[in-house]
């Protein structure tokens, strides 16, 4: 008995180590600027920490709805506690929020400073941001406002190849590029944690190299636009699209590739569509785990 106590503590204390990852879906949207649906940005939330990839418009607003402060569940998006993000590619729907995650959270309190990682010219980016404010910046430093001068101060690092960009405790983040178009610099992300593999597809095109990184995925985000509606598209819109975007069609074949178990349709053009068109277009070669992403969605 004595033993079948201990062996349970153990175990209990045992499980109690292994960490939950929980995916939140931040913003799904693209350039259409629908309401419903904020620009790109996700947060991958393990143990006391949130890790943020893309930061379109309106993502810290959607960080602060899911935090406690503003009737949310994770502490871990309090804004203060936002230090670390993770951009795709430098497109606008991706990227425009920077500046409201470079000075709300330090606003808010945040005392360290903002780490980011991403493709060339990020780091130009946000020395210009933070040179644009840089009277809001000086006023809150040096007026009556208490603030402090670390929480503004953005730590960059560039990266242009393939391989693993960021380790701690928690996470491993590996980039690898995909094909947005003749975008060269357009990455996605795999994070590995101790329970989960989440890979983000970024915006891309049927990618061979996503496909070398998606083996045992826990869960696939993966962009996507509607097969159903794309024919209404006017031809240059459809070469466009083709070359930088990935169809619903398609996406179930990558799919039944990868065998992911939860598929997450985000950043989609639906062109009039309906959600359903889009699940039965996936699932044309998908029989999975298929979910349309919305914002605010909890996954884990």
């Amino acid at each position: 008995m004595y033993k079948y106590f201990v062996t349970s503590i153990c175990l209990f204390f045992s499980l109690s180590l292994i960490s939950e990852t929980t995916l939140i879906i931040l913003g799904s949207g693209t350039p259409n600027p629908n309401p419903e649906r904020y620009g790109s940005s996700y947060a991958v939330v393990v143990d006391d920490k949130a890790y943020i990839v893309d930061f379109g418009p309106g993502s810290v607003r959607r960080m602060a709805a899911m935090s406690k402060t503003w009737g949310g569940e994770f502490e871990q998006l309090e804004l203060q506690n936002i230090s670390i993000a993770f951009l795709t590619h430098i497109h606008s729907d991706h990227s425009a929020g920077l500046s409201d995650l470079i000075l709300t959270p330090w606003v808010m309190g945040r005392s360290t400073e903002l780490e980011l990682f991403g493709p060339p010219g990020l780091q130009k980016m946000a020395e210009h941001i933070t040179k644009a404010y840089e009277d809001d910046i000086n006023y809150r430093l040096y007026g009556s406002q208490p603030a402090n001068n670390k929480g503004y101060i953005s730590i960059v690092e560039e990266i242009e190849n393939d391989g693993s960009i960021y380790k701690d405790k928690n996470v491993e983040v590996i980039a690898f590029k995909n094909d947005h178009g003749d975008f060269e610099n357009s990455f996605g992300f795999l994070f590995i944690t101790k329970d989960k593999r989440i890979l983000f597809s970024g915006d891309t095109g049927v990618s061979d190299n996503l496909m070398n990184y998606g083996e045992n995925l826990d869960i696939l985000v993966h962009e996507v636009y509607s097969s159903e509606t794309f024919k209404n598209k006017t031809d240059d819109w459809q070469i466009y699209h083709n070359a930088h975007h990935t169809s619903s069609i398609d996406l179930g074949i990558i799919a039944n590739k990868l065998k992911p178990k939860k598929l997450v349709l985000s950043h989609i053009l639906f062109w009039g569509a309906t959600e359903e068109s889009l699940l039965d277009d996936v699932k044309s070669n998908f029989d999975g785990n298929a979910i349309i992403a919305k914002d605010l969605m909890v996954i884990r």
